[in-house]
């Protein structure tokens, strides 16, 4: 956790796709909090914190915290999708970055890269790298980050 720079800014308009190639923007999400992972199949270190994310976003699924994670493959959501089987991934949903438009548009310098979003739609904090995601203390900074205090989370959202 010593890795992740908190502090608040504003979240440049981002564009991705999800499965079906339908245009998605952080907008469409408006209200809820985000933990935006740009990643891809190909990075090892993002392959590796793939299972903490998706215990993750099984552990918020009832909360208003959405685990977005944006691949760059350029193969689109069949490689994804395979990558997710083989990896038996359940509570992700698969989205798309393949141009690395958002991954600019946040100034990523590599993957992976975690940015926290709170329900206001402002960064809250980001990560360069891999993390245990769905480790307790990971959890509940991601709650009080994304605008949910842990108390909250047991009556749901």
């Amino acid at each position: 956790m010593n890795r992740l720079r908190e502090g608040e800014a504003d979240l440049p308009d981002l564009t991705f796709t999800d499965a079906q190639g339908k245009a998605h923007g952080i907008a469409d999400f408006a209200g809820r909090g985000l933990v935006i992972n740009l990643w891809a199949t190909w990075c090892p270190p993002c392959v590796a914190e793939m299972p903490a994310l998706d215990r993750l976003a099984a552990a918020l699924a009832r909360e208003a915290i959405l685990v977005l994670p944006l691949s760059s493959d350029r193969g689109g959501a069949p490689v994804v999708q395979a990558f997710y089987e083989r990896a038996r991934l359940q509570s992700l949903g698969i989205w798309l970055d393949p141009r690395g438009a958002a991954a600019r548009a946040l100034g990523a310098r590599g993957l992976p890269t975690t940015v926290i979003v709170d329900r206001r739609g402002r960064e809250r904090a980001r990560l360069e790298g891999d993390a245990a995601w769905d480790t307790p203390e990971f959890v509940a900074l991601i709650r009080r980050l994304a605008g949910q205090r842990p108390a909250e989370a047991t009556r749901g959202a």
